[in-house]
């Protein structure tokens, strides 16, 4: 709908919103909602607030496998169904800050010295968190380590990544991650980038650490080949929500980010985006402005495009993220997302 100069500024007033706390601004006055529109939408968003409800609480979220959805509990551990739950994570976390106190102070070091770089090896949801908050906030001048990253079966890109890290292979950590620990692609980098370090006549086990659910193929695999650490991954984690698990933790942490801050900071994206009120929650008006061009059915797709280097990984990773999550809430057919 093509609005005249005045309404167009009428419509920004009203929709134009600000959420300072998370430094988010949103603007959905040139989209074809309005009060009447974002009215007719509180059913379906009350339904997913409930729904989101009982998820925080355990329910089980896959009934075909009878798993919980519990990444929200990475970022506030007190939602946590049970006291044991909420321990470990916790647990985890404080080990992923020792390790890498460990690691930053040369306690734990390669055969050439104190580790400069890690390589992280894994596909889809064990990389791309990391890849994306290596990126975006990572700066080569003050990073502790330098990120690598094998992230498909390219050849070619596995070559470029160990040439570049050349000569500098013995103070290179290795960063293995497969939740079930049977991961096909991430078992070829793994063998690859093993295979480089024993022609650089280096031991693997002592450079490399591994992200995986306990007694998994990974894990059993790592304590034979006496691994440097092991990093548990849940069943009610998945994927593409697992960046505040030991996934992205644990290389925010060595390239020297604050991962408690991490943590602080989606805890406040979650009290926002729990507001049961489309025009308080930044969330639920983007949720709501979309249905509507997408016919309730996502006929049509969203597009991201960062202007900015560094958020080079943004949309991708906003996309799998965000919209499979938007997809569920609303019902969508999952083709559509």
């Amino acid at each position: 709908m093509k609005y005249s100069k005045l309404e167009s500024w009428e419509r920004f007033q009203k929709y134009y919103s600000e959420y300072p706390t998370i430094e988010l601004a949103l603007d959905v006055s040139r989209m074809n909602v309005d009060d009447t529109f974002f009215a007719s939408m509180e059913p379906k968003m009350e339904k997913a607030f409930a729904d989101m409800a009982a998820l925080e609480k355990g329910a089980i979220a896959n009934p075909d496998e009878n798993r919980r959805v519990g990444h929200h509990w990475l970022r506030n551990p007190a939602l946590a169904p049970t006291p044991e739950i909420r321990s470990e994570i916790e647990e985890n976390t404080q080990r992923i800050k020792a390790f890498s106190v460990k690691v930053h102070n040369g306690e734990i070091s390669g055969a050439g010295g104190n580790f400069k770089n890690f390589l992280l090896i894994g596909i889809g949801g064990s990389a791309l968190g990391p890849q994306f908050v290596a990126n975006a906030l990572g700066d080569p001048r003050t990073d502790k380590l330098k990120p690598f990253f094998f992230d498909n079966t390219d050849p070619d890109g596995m070559n470029r990544v160990m040439a570049t890290i050349g000569a500098d292979l013995n103070r290179t950590l290795c960063i293995v991650i497969s939740k079930s620990g049977g991961t096909k692609e991430t078992r070829n980098g793994m063998l690859i980038a093993r295979a480089a370090y024993e022609n650089a006549h280096l031991d693997f086990g002592k450079h490399t650490v591994a992200v995986t659910m306990s007694g998994s193929e990974l894990d059993k695999y790592s304590i034979k080949n006496n691994w440097l650490m092991r990093f548990p991954m849940w069943d009610w984690v998945g994927g593409r929500t697992s960046e505040l698990s030991a996934v992205g933790l644990l290389p925010a942490a060595l390239q020297g980010f604050d991962i408690a801050a991490l943590i602080d900071g989606a805890q406040t994206c979650d009290k926002l985006t729990r507001i049961p009120d489309i025009k308080l929650n930044p969330a639920d008006q983007l949720a709501c402005t979309w249905f509507e061009p997408g016919n309730g059915k996502g006929n049509k797709n969203m597009v991201v495009l960062p202007h900015k280097d560094q958020l080079e990984l943004f949309s991708k990773y906003l996309q799998q993220l965000v919209m499979e999550s938007l997809g569920k809430e609303l019902n969508l057919d999952k083709k559509t997302w």
